[in-house]
């Protein structure tokens, strides 16, 4: 057993999520990416495969292989072969079993093979995003092998009303490290987890500069634009009621809205009610090439983040943070993690959370003052390119990879051999 000194640095990470590729989840992707820039082997690992219909530009320079976990097993017989043969590469994978009765058929299921996928590809670490399905396989697959894991923890995963804080706690304490998106979320985790708050670690989402060159924003199209899922969380119905105010002030202006979700028929129906045809438009999905062009043209992006009714909210939205590396100024509220990128007046303009009228009258002055958007834009890409690239963010998470096999090498050398 090597000592911890001797840990290889770019061990064959394995990361595993819910879905791959997911539109919405181009974090993933740039880390991924930034870790194969350094050199670092990464498996990926789905639970089920993608259901979207539109996908980044940059899932085609990802060469990590990606294994899909079967979703059930088809038969009984199946899961007890699985468990026999678990046993007898791992001889605690009964007591493991045993200590996890509450687990579902599939979960055991997919983390039986996730174990197996371990020892097969040689994997030595197991990083999870989200707090929910993957990360619970990645502790479980974690027990049955011996290979360390770490999880990211971002938003819904963590302040959603439908969070179990004793299976939270149960992640966080298996976990040899907890990463989190944002200082809001790290008091937010060590405040209800004092006794767990030393393994949680803020690491930003980052962005390849590369791929996000600045332009100033002194010439752009009287355009707003705004990007996400449709749900109550992105405030899109307020920017929809922040538009109906600038037309009846009598600004001349283009809106779009790009993505699809659950609150699509409503916004519809806001915006026809309010007359905003051919004002307001919603475009669906649309490819990263393509939003990334509309940014570079609007003369300001809306981020209108608001805490859901049930008590869901953006962690830091990755489109902020493109778009401010872009050149594009951005009007955003103080929702989590949000103040830690755009502050008010210096990097972007914020404006309270369900106010129409007060983010009307923030992109009313983008709209109209050039000088003003170049200077925010300005100190916005300096602030971006302080914290939010993607390199370093991926070489503190190998950091915390790193960490977390020098304890586990650390806890078998302590281990008494008979």
């Amino acid at each position: 057993m090597p000592k911890h000194s001797e840990v290889p640095s770019d061990a064959r990470i394995g990361y595993v999520v819910k879905r791959y590729p997911r539109f919405s989840e181009t974090f993933v992707v740039n880390e991924i990416l930034a870790h194969e820039a350094a050199g670092t082997q990464v498996e990926i690992v789905a639970q089920f495969g993608p259901v979207d219909t539109h996908f980044q530009d940059a899932i085609s320079r990802v060469r990590a292989p990606v294994h899909y976990l079967p979703a059930k097993a088809s038969k009984a017989s199946d899961l007890w072969r699985q468990l026999h043969a678990a046993a007898r590469a791992c001889p605690a994978a009964w007591s493991t079993v045993a200590a996890n009765g509450d687990v579902d058929v599939r979960t055991l299921h997919q983390a039986l093979a996730l174990a197996d996928l371990v020892r097969q590809r040689g994997i030595e670490h197991l990083h999870a995003h989200f707090a929910t399905g993957a990360t619970e396989i990645a502790r479980l697959a974690s027990a049955l092998t011996g290979v360390p894991f770490t999880f990211t923890a971002h938003a819904k995963d963590i302040f959603h009303e439908s969070v179990d804080p004793v299976d939270l706690e149960r992640k966080l304490a298996a976990a040899h490290a907890v990463v989190t998106v944002s200082d809001y979320n790290v008091r937010h985790l060590s405040a209800a987890f004092p006794h767990l708050a030393h393994k949680v670690v803020r690491i930003y989402n980052g962005l390849d500069l590369e791929d996000f060159r600045y332009g100033a924003p002194t010439e752009r199209a009287r355009e707003i634009l705004a990007v996400g899922r449709l749900v109550e969380k992105k405030g899109f119905r307020y920017l929809v009621d922040a538009c109906r105010e600038l037309v009846e002030r009598g600004v001349a202006f283009t809106c779009a809205i790009v993505g699809a979700g659950d609150e699509e028929m409503d916004l519809r129906a806001r915006a026809a009610e309010a007359g905003l045809e051919g004002v307001v438009t919603l475009t669906g999905p649309l490819p990263q090439r393509e939003v990334k062009q509309r940014m570079r043209r609007a003369a300001a992006l809306a981020v209108p983040c608001v805490v859901g009714a049930d008590a869901n909210q953006d962690g830091l939205p990755t489109v902020l943070l493109e778009a401010m590396a872009l050149g594009t100024p951005c009007v955003s509220t103080d929702v989590t993690g949000i103040p830690e990128v755009l502050e008010d007046g210096v990097t972007g303009a914020m404006v309270p959370q369900h106010d129409a009228i007060a983010l009307a009258d923030a992109l009313q002055g983008l709209l109209a003052r050039s000088a003003e958007r170049l200077a925010l834009a300005e100190r916005a890409r300096g602030r971006i390119e302080e914290a939010f690239d993607v390199h370093r963010s991926a070489a503190a998470l190998r950091a915390v990879f790193a960490g977390a096999r020098r304890e586990g090498v650390l806890r078998e050398d302590r281990v008494p051999v008979h």
